[in-house]
This record gives C-alpha cells, sequence and structure tokens, in this order.
C-alpha cells in the first residue's frame, strides 16, 4: 500500500455551524486505514465566535473525535495569543510542526511539543512532515510582532534532507503560505507533496510533478493524495455523515455562551461565499458598514473585505452567534479623520489591482459614501458631494486597518480619534436595535458590482 494523505484546512469559523465541521470529522473517518495520514496545514483553530469564547480551544472537539497524525499553525491560530496556542498544542493529540518561527530567539512552541520535521508511520512507510508559516502574519494578526521568521521556502529546503536521513520515504510540507511560496516549495525543494493552507481558493495542481492542493476554507473540502501514484482526488464534506460526538459538543458550546439567541430576522437570504465578499458591492459588506456609520456618526465607514469571514447564508432568525462570526476578530471600530486627499487614496486601495496578486478582488464596503468611476478612477462622494481634497472627513473602520499595510496603507494609528466597542458587538447591537434590512444601493460601480 502506498501512503495516502487526507488534507483539511482553515476550517475556522466553521465551529460556528457545529454540523459543518462534523461533516469533516464524518468524511476523514469514512476515509480513515492504515495507509492514511490526516494532515492539518493552518487555522483550525479559528478565528470564530466558538474560538473567541474558547481561545480556540473548541477544536479540541474535533481533534481529539479525528485524531489527526500532523498539524501546523496557521496566522489565526495565534488569534488569542502565544500562550493559548502552546495550550491547544500540548492538549491535541497530534504532532505539531513548524520550521520557520521563533520567540524570543528560540523556535516557537518548542516547551510545548512542537517540532520542525516530525515522522508519521502509515503503510509500512515513513512520512515526513515540515510545516511552514507565512512571515507576513506578523502584518495580518495583531499581537505577533513578536515572532521572527525564516524564509518558508529555505526552511523547507533546509529540513527535507534532514527528515530523508532519518528514515522518511517520503516528505510533505504543510505550508499556511501565500500561494507564490507554495509554488516555490513544490519546485525549488525536494518534497513529494504541498499541503497548502492560507488561501481560500480551493483547486489542486502540480508543480513539476508535485502534487499542490489547497482544500479552501470552511472545511467544505478534503483532499486525499497518493503519495505513490500523485494522484488526487476531492471530496466535498457535504455528502459525508455527520460525526454526532463533534456535533453535539460544539452546539453545547454555543447554547452555555448564550450564543443561540436570536436578535434580527432576514427573509432574503444574505450570501457570505467568497465571490460576493470580495466581488463589488455586497449586501453583507453594505450592512457591517452602516453597523460602524450608526454608532460612531461618522461621516462614513468602511469595512475590508479580507476582514469578513465565509460562511453560511444569514437566512430566517439570525442569533449572537451568526452575526459575530461574520467578524469574529477582538478589534475595536475607530473612527478616523483624514483628508479628502487621503479619503481618495484609500479608495483607491480598495481596488485588488492596488493589492500584489489579487488583481480580480474589491476590498472596501462602504457605508455614507458612494464611489463612482471617473477618469479611470475612482472618486469618493460623501452626503451626496464629491469630496474636497482639503476638507477633512470622519471615517469609522476596524482598528486592524490602522494598524496594517497590507490592505489600506493611506490609514494609520495617527489617524485616529475615537475608539469605541469591538467590531462585532457594534454589529449585534445594530442588528437588536434596527434589523437587517441590507440591500444594494449602487454604492460601488457597476463594473465591480457583485449580482
Amino acid at each position: 500500500m502506498s501512503p495516502r494523505l487526507l488534507h483539511y484546512s482553515d476550517i475556522e469559523n466553521a465551529y460556528d455551524t457545529p454540523e459543518r465541521v462534523a461533516r469533516v470529522a464524518g468524511l476523514l473517518a469514512d476515509r480513515y486505514g492504515p495507509d492514511a495520514v490526516v494532515a492539518g496545514s493552518g487555522d483550525n483553530t479559528g478565528p470564530g465566535v466558538l474560538s473567541l469564547v474558547a481561545d480556540g480551544r473548541q477544536s479540541l472537539d474535533f481533534f481529539e473525535a479525528v485524531e489527526p497524525h500532523v498539524e501546523t499553525a496557521g496566522n489565526h491560530d495565534f488569534d488569542h495569543g502565544f500562550d493559548a496556542l502552546r495550550g491547544v498544542v500540548a492538549d491535541s493529540p497530534q504532532q505539531w510542526t513548524l520550521a520557520n518561527v521563533s520567540l524570543d530567539g528560540q523556535r516557537f512552541g518548542t516547551e510545548a511539543g512542537v517540532e520542525p520535521g516530525v515522522l508519521v508511520d502509515a503503510a509500512d512507510a515513513a512520512v515526513g512532515f515540515v510545516g511552514v508559516l507565512d512571515p507576513a502574519t506578523t502584518e495580518m494578526t495583531p499581537g505577533t510582532d513578536a515572532l521572527a521568521f525564516s524564509d518558508p521556502v529555505d526552511a523547507v529546503a533546509r529540513t527535507e534532507p534532514r527528515l530523508r536521513e532519518a528514515g522518511a520515504g517520503f516528505v510533505v510540507a504543510l505550508a499556511h503560505t501565500n500561494d507564490d511560496d507554495a509554488r516555490s516549495i513544490a519546485a525549488d525543494t525536494g518534497v513529494d507533496a504541498v499541503l497548502a493552507g492560507h488561501s481560500h481558493h480551493q483547486h489542486a495542481t502540480a508543480i513539476g510533478g508535485t502534487p499542490l492542493t489547497r482544500p479552501g476554507a470552511t472545511g467544505s473540502y478534503v483532499y486525499e493524495v497518493d503519495l505513490d501514484a500523485g494522484d488526487v482526488t476531492c471530496h466535498d464534506t457535504g455528502t459525508a455523515d455527520p460525526d454526532p460526538t463533534v456535533e453535539a459538543a460544539l452546539r453545547d458550546r454555543i447554547a452555555d455562551n448564550g450564543l443561540d439567541e436570536v436578535v434580527a430576522h432576514v427573509e432574503e437570504p444574505i450570501s457570505r461565499d467568497r465571490e460576493r465578499r470580495l466581488g463589488g458591492e455586497w449586501r453583507l459588506g453594505n450592512f457591517v458598514a452602516d453597523a460602524y456609520r450608526w454608532k460612531t456618526g461618522a461621516d462614513a465607514a468602511l469595512q475590508n473585505g479580507g476582514g469578513i469571514r465565509e460562511g453560511p447564508p444569514l437566512s430566517g432568525d439570525v442569533t449572537v452567534a451568526d452575526l459575530v462570526s461574520v467578524s469574529p476578530f477582538e478589534e475595536p471600530v475607530v473612527v478616523a479623520s483624514v483628508t479628502g486627499r487621503e479619503l481618495r487614496s484609500v479608495v483607491a486601495e480598495a481596488d485588488g489591482r492596488a493589492v500584489d496578486g489579487l488583481n480580480d478582488y474589491w476590498y472596501g464596503h462602504v457605508s455614507g459614501m458612494r464611489v463612482a468611476a471617473e477618469n479611470g478612477r475612482y472618486e469618493p462622494y460623501v452626503d451626496g458631494q464629491p469630496v474636497a481634497g482639503d476638507d477633512r472627513y470622519t471615517l469609522a473602520v476596524p482598528n486592524y486597518l490602522l494598524i496594517t499595510d497590507l490592505e489600506f496603507p493611506t490609514l494609520t494609528e495617527s489617524h485616529a480619534v475615537e475608539r469605541y466597542d469591538l467590531q462585532y458587538e457594534v454589529v449585534v447591537e445594530y442588528a437588536r436595535e434596527s434589523g437587517i434590512d441590507a440591500r444594494l444601493e449602487g454604492r460601488i460601480p457597476d463594473a465591480v458590482a457583485a449580482e
């Protein structure tokens, strides 16, 4: 028998829909066998509603049922701090590997059992695994500034021959990285497969004959890789029977934390899929931005598309958990004071062409502002009037946009003038007070508007 890899990744806020995670567990159980190695490539503890209230430990309900063999850390696995992640690592059944991250001069997680590379026995063979994480984590995940990173491709290239020397017949990279680095690992190192996470663009390919898989987000798919043949099979978890133990444990967590309270009702379902989130004007994006402006009284509001998570549509009775899962980050809403020129720059930065490698995305969801395509550029209008370059405007945004250069780099911490509640608290409060009446209103040019 040839070893088979069962690859899951980026489960994230799927924990907030217990049946979804239970189906992932059910599918893995169906495909399990003595030749199978179950591997996760990061962001499998959060973010999400239950991740917020449990510091990522709700993932143990899944891990203990599935008993994965190996896991690496994603950027969101650090959402609740270093100690919280170390605790999950220490208490989970799988081995953890992370080869390119250090803290205070030592490889991260050593004391909890994280190794640069690990061996797993399957089908009378030893399979080596090396995990690596995107160095941009410090830009994406608040509280991670103390981490230091080596180049992920170099880290895999260094670790792969050591695993071979230790007896590995196959070596696999768990790469929670951008697509360029994942492809370079496949092309420029000696690994036999790359199991990638981080990007939510679900796909599988081969780079010079080396399989590279990305299951996408929220546990919708699991990839199976035959290491001898290089064959790749995609499994839709929606067809699997849910594991009743996992489903019950997560439902109990939701009820115990009061997250099943109904706060609003939606007649026409509101999509939360990737194409809508990053495809232009979007009902949910409008609703979230409206909540920020309602709470703060700012002239306008902006929500970044990347800050809203994918998931099932909002439909029928909408609970606290449903709304927190829209943006489950402990980030306050902040009012920034910007000039008209700066506001024009911010609007231009909503276009994915301003973000390296993301040409097909639109990042900005707005309230109190209309964006028009004029003379080859985007022009903002506030309160129906064109923005004047020397005038000042107040803009309500998630605090994250002031501390990262990855999205909307014009905005900085120096622009902050007022701080409010956490963004998901604002969204829940707005829904309680005003209901959810989200609609498309022509806030974004038709050229980038979602249907």
